[in-house]
């Protein structure tokens, strides 16, 4: 008896598409948000331009911009990136533009540092910033716990002040949307704020926002459902969060599946696993992708798509990733900083389509 023919069918992959929700993303490479450090008062000017539109051409999917502030408090530093006024809408709209006429997806996070905020760019040595220097009084948290001994003292959030940073995150989604991001990312993770209150390190409170994780998960949640009303149901929204704050008595990965399983029904499509940043001095034993099976964990307990961060360099790497599962997308930060067209050349060693744009296609390996 013959056997039918049955043509095969090539597995998933790096640079297979991905469809989430009204937004089709061209592979699974995206660029994860990197702070810049580069804006006054929050405006993004010409090196976003740059920095971010190269990546674009060099062939990543989704293009994330660095943590944009919801409110002018709630940065990093003074010369972070903002979103808390209607002001910083056009010339993000430009970068977004610029984004998506060269084929990948522009996206926007979200932030708020918390107990982070007021200090230094890092080369500038990253410590505490007084008024005198730029920086700014006061700061907020969960709990009136310093970062470390040299921080600040944050202002425990009373209810009137969680409910405005709710309604900020809300306003600042719908400042995205008008500059034309097809993706937001909602930042809980690295100490920030949401990670803040969701970490036992970080909130000692005993309101209905402290003591048990669902307390310590709510305002999260809150920030979410907020969102989610003011960005289109076509859309993707992600969040990131710190699967671990590699503590004992801290966060745990299996904390972080009991959140996916929160979030997912609140609309939120992707989990961007990264970990650490809740308190200082942690010791972590960083190696290539060793973030990873947070996201595989995550992916597989809880039934939500996942984002994999951390030392991944190497393109058969990312694409083992995808192949075995344990991500649907991969994002690179440093490795796109040394090389913003990764992912041209990973097409290239994977013996696959590469975006590349047409005025670079001269340079393609036959």
């Amino acid at each position: 008896m013959l056997k039918r023919f049955m043509p095969q069918i090539d597995p998933v992959h790096l640079f297979s598409p991905l469809q989430i929700r009204g937004v089709t993303l061209r592979n699974r490479i995206g660029v994860s948000p990197m702070c810049e450090y580069s804006s006054a008062d929050g405006f993004a000017n010409d090196w976003h331009l740059v920095h971010l539109g190269s990546r674009a051409v060099g062939g990543a999917a989704m293009v994330m911009t660095e943590a944009a502030a919801v409110t002018d408090s709630g940065r990093i530093s003074p010369r972070d990136l903002g979103i808390w006024k209607d002001e910083h809408i056009p010339m993000l709209a430009r970068i977004f533009r610029f984004i998506e006429e060269h084929g990948a997806v522009p996206a926007m996070q979200l932030a708020h540092a918390g107990r982070k905020a007021s200090t230094a760019a890092p080369w500038n040595g990253g410590g505490a910033l007084g008024e005198p220097e730029e920086g700014w009084r006061p700061i907020y948290g969960p709990s009136p716990i310093p970062f470390s001994p040299a921080s600040q003292t944050p202002e425990p959030l009373d209810l009137p002040g969680i409910q405005r940073i709710v309604r900020a995150f809300a306003d600042a989604a719908k400042r995205a949307l008008e500059a034309g991001a097809k993706i937001i990312e909602i930042h809980a993770a690295h100490g920030y704020l949401l990670h803040e209150f969701l970490s036992p390190l970080t909130n000692t409170r005993t309101d209905s926002y402290g003591g048990s994780c669902e307390n310590r998960t709510r305002l999260l949640r809150e920030v979410v459902d907020a969102v989610r009303a003011a960005w289109p149901s076509s859309l993707p929204l992600f969040v990131r969060i710190s699967a671990t704050d590699w503590v004992d008595g801290g966060w745990t990965p299996n904390d972080s599946v009991c959140l996916a399983k929160q979030l997912q029904p609140l609309g939120v499509d992707l989990i961007d696993c990264s970990s650490g940043g809740a308190v200082p001095n942690v010791p972590v034993f960083a190696r290539a992708g060793y973030q990873v099976p947070f996201a595989e964990k995550i992916r597989k307990e809880a039934g939500i798509a996942t984002a994999a961060v951390g030392m991944i360099t190497e393109p058969e790497q990312a694409n083992q990733i995808i192949r075995a599962g344990q991500a649907d997308l991969v994002f690179l930060a440093r490795e796109l900083l040394r090389d913003p067209y990764w992912p041209l050349r990973a097409a290239d060693q994977l013996h696959q389509d590469g975006p590349w744009p047409k005025q670079y296609a001269r340079a393609k390996r036959a």
